[in-house]
């Protein structure tokens, strides 16, 4: 296993791979947190195999990988892993975009003995794979790390125009984010049973819908933000509310697009697109396009059951005070 440089004491250290390594080293080294990066290869058959080409022919074993550290007061295990899935398909076999061959089997790995940070990827990826058909993620303990040829490191710092498989975009966009997930983990299933009404329930745990036009928050107005009532994650603000005729609460966007997560809902005889909560995987409601009263066009219709509203003049005491 490759030597590890020093580094502060508090830092802590995850591997994470994603097809090509270029791009995932590029999207960590904007990261907030992230203190360094290397590229390389990762649990494969051994040292004699760790070399690009070798690692191509596809025999070995080695995923494409990149090391991070990373400095857990600035961030945590939970934003880094959602980054990474968010710009990879889950449910990918050996493959990332246009990248074709095992070196691109996307997964998640830490050091061995590492139980924080083992038990903080389970989480996480258990919530991806209850929403993900077919999830093909690997995740388990490193077993071998050999650190990638010197021009494969910083390679898109190096060439800005070079070959990616992440949009640069995206890129931009998930480290501007400031909602950071690790601070809103799911309780168990038995804390939120105890915590929550027979509807809050059965709104977000069983995907049943509230009333419309006799729910709470279908015509609150008041400035503030509404946060997952499981749990406590902010994810729609009063500014991008608005009043419709549908009788929900709706929303033009959230309040990050990062704590929303969506999929296809045949339920009812009907397709739509369901929205989930990102650290709660509850369901929440729905997202519809071309709605005439949006701002934007877009309706995330939601139930007030899923949704606590903290008014703007009490998020500092309850610890949104940065989102202000």
């Amino acid at each position: 296993m490759d030597q590890q440089q020093e580094g502060t004491s508090s830092d802590r250290t995850i591997y994470l791979a994603g097809g090509c390594f270029w791009g995932v080293e590029a999207l960590m080294l904007r990261m907030p947190g992230v203190t360094d990066t290397c590229v390389g290869y990762a649990n494969g058959t051994g040292e004699r195999d760790a070399d690009y080409e070798t690692v191509c022919s596809g025999r070995t074993g080695f995923r494409e990988t990149v090391r991070v550290r990373f400095d857990p007061a600035k961030t945590s295990v939970d934003a880094l892993v959602f980054a990474l899935v968010a710009v990879i398909d889950p449910a990918a076999r050996n493959r990332q975009g246009n990248d074709v061959g095992t070196q691109y089997q996307a997964g998640v790995f830490w050091e061995p003995g590492d139980d924080v940070t083992e038990a903080d990827v389970r989480r996480v990826l258990a919530l991806v794979a209850r929403r993900t058909p077919g999830f093909a993620m690997e995740l388990g303990p490193l077993e071998n790390f050999f650190p990638a040829e010197d021009y494969h490191q910083d390679y898109l710092e190096k060439n800005p125009r070079g070959y990616c498989h992440v949009s640069p975009a995206l890129m931009r966009a998930l480290a501007a984010e400031r909602i950071d997930p690790g601070r809103y983990q799911r309780p168990d299933d038995e804390t939120i049973a105890a915590s929550l009404t027979p509807e809050q329930l059965a709104v977000t745990q069983h995907a049943a819908t509230e009333r419309p036009f006799g729910n709470a928050y279908w015509k609150t107005d008041a400035p503030g933000i509404y946060v997952d009532v499981v749990t406590g994650e902010p994810l729609f603000s009063s500014a991008d509310k608005y009043l419709s005729s549908c009788g929900w609460p709706a929303f033009s966007a959230p309040i990050e697009a990062g704590v929303v997560t969506t999929r296809v809902d045949r339920s009812h005889g009907m397709v739509r697109d369901e929205v989930e909560g990102r650290t709660s995987g509850s369901h929440l409601g729905h997202v519809f396009d071309g709605d005439a009263e949006s701002p934007t066009g877009i309706r995330f219709c939601m139930n007030s059951a899923a949704l606590r509203f903290v008014p703007r003049d009490q998020m500092e005491a309850e610890g949104y005070g940065y989102l202000l």
